[in-house]
């Protein structure tokens, strides 16, 4: 009797009668588990994600700047970190399963390689004969077969939600015809990812839960805000440039300036930050809420058959947001001293690439025997994605005479 009484209030906590209608359900995993005594279901994929090896690597891998460049500069993990407060924000406003909204934030960039898309797009080239390397393919790969840590299944084994979120958060991945959307139209949808949807459908041509929608959309708002920060912290640009440049950071400025005209630097870019992230969070809300409303979703298959995304910005902030990321782009992500540590860091990975497939010997022996096994450039290709910067440095210089320092 007691064991029932347990199963019944943990299908009732799963249920949540405080959230909306058109808020995700918590369907089985992949392999059938207990339900636990103490979480949810998207509570645990949320643990299992924190507590895996590949979460722990994010603190040494790249957001912009490298590790040594600055203690204080985001790395991958703290942009994570960022990611899930904001999507956890947007989900408990929008009456949603802020923890499923909270997984998919903590495990969207699992896939991630060392030295951010720099690395992921050296790494691409290199598998251009062999498949292709894709962050998102890889992430669902990480969480359904390279991590290695529970008695009964390879993977996290997390919900269908969780992995649904994780693979087409930014949108759905084939049209109503079956065709790859626009992200994989040339070379067409990872094998990695057609496989696990036969095993376990991800609903690839559906849009995706309105959580998955609010991590993608905190994703944004966070690269937009804490972009800006390190940038001005590092020297890139001016709060005069972006002032100039981007007319709402300037009315943001104007703010900032009329209730505190005498504020030290230093106070001013944490306000602007701050404010961005305010700004864009409300605006969030109150168009999600319209466009919610508006489609008359009343459950997460709706949601699904909605036609288009229901969470996301106003034309107005969305111009806003298209002028930030023009700026950073032009002013950060290109800038001279970031280039030159791109080129550097793409000849790494290179160099590694090549070394390990001609030579799996010179891999850990566990990796170089799964590259004898089986397809061994995608082993070596798991192995360099799985890499902190710093051991990949650390790998460069061991292997190489002459190794740049990333400066």
């Amino acid at each position: 009797m007691k064991k029932r009484n347990v199963r019944a209030a943990m299908e009732n906590r799963n249920a949540r009668a405080d959230l909306a209608p058109y808020a995700a359900r918590s369907p089985g995993r992949l392999v059938a588990e207990p339900l636990s005594p103490t979480r949810t279901e998207f509570q645990r994929d949320r643990d299992r994600i924190v507590h895996s090896t590949a979460f722990r690597r994010l603190a040494h891998k790249t957001q912009v700047f490298v590790h040594h460049e600055g203690d204080h500069f985001r790395t991958r993990l703290t942009h994570t970190i960022e990611v899930a407060q904001i999507a956890r924000a947007l989900a408990r406003a929008l009456k949603l399963d802020d923890d499923l909204a909270e997984a998919v934030a903590l495990g969207h960039d699992l896939g991630h390689t060392p030295f951010g898309h720099t690395g992921e797009d050296a790494l691409d080239e290199c598998m251009a004969d062999h498949g292709g390397f894709d962050h998102n393919s890889h992430g669902l790969r990480i969480v359904t077969e390279l991590e290695r840590r529970y008695a009964e299944f390879d993977g996290l084994n997390l919900t269908q939600p969780t992995l649904s979120g994780l693979v087409k958060h930014n949108g759905p991945l084939i049209d109503s015809s079956g065709a790859p959307g626009e992200r994989y139209r040339k070379r067409g949808i990872p094998d990695a990812i057609l496989r696990y949807d036969r095993l376990q459908s991800l609903d690839l041509a559906g849009q995706p839960s309105l959580e998955a929608q609010a991590a993608a959309i905190a994703d944004d708002i966070a690269y937009d805000a804490h972009d800006i920060d390190d940038g001005l912290r590092a020297g890139l640009f001016s709060l005069a440039d972006i002032r100039a440049s981007v007319p709402f950071a300037g009315g943001l400025l104007r703010e900032i300036d009329d209730r505190y005209p005498q504020l030290e630097e230093p106070r001013v870019i944490h306000e602007l930050t701050r404010r961005v992230i305010t700004c864009f969070i409300e605006d969030v809300i109150a168009e999600s809420s319209r466009r919610i409303s508006e489609a008359k979703v009343d459950s997460p298959e709706a949601v699904a058959a909605a036609g288009q995304p229901l969470v996301g910005l106003s034309p107005a902030l969305a111009a806003a947001d298209r002028d930030v990321k023009t700026f950073l782009f032009a002013r950060m992500y290109r800038h001279p001293s970031v280039q030159r540590v791109r080129d550097q860091a793409d000849a790494i990975v290179r160099r590694l690439f090549e070394v390990y497939l001609t030579d799996p010997a010179t891999m850990p022996t566990n990796w170089a025997t799964k590259a004898g096994q089986g397809e061994r450039a995608r082993a070596v290709a798991d192995y360099i994605a799985g890499m902190t910067d710093r051991f990949a440095i650390h790998e460069d210089a061991r292997l190489f005479d002459g190794s740049p320092e990333l400066r």
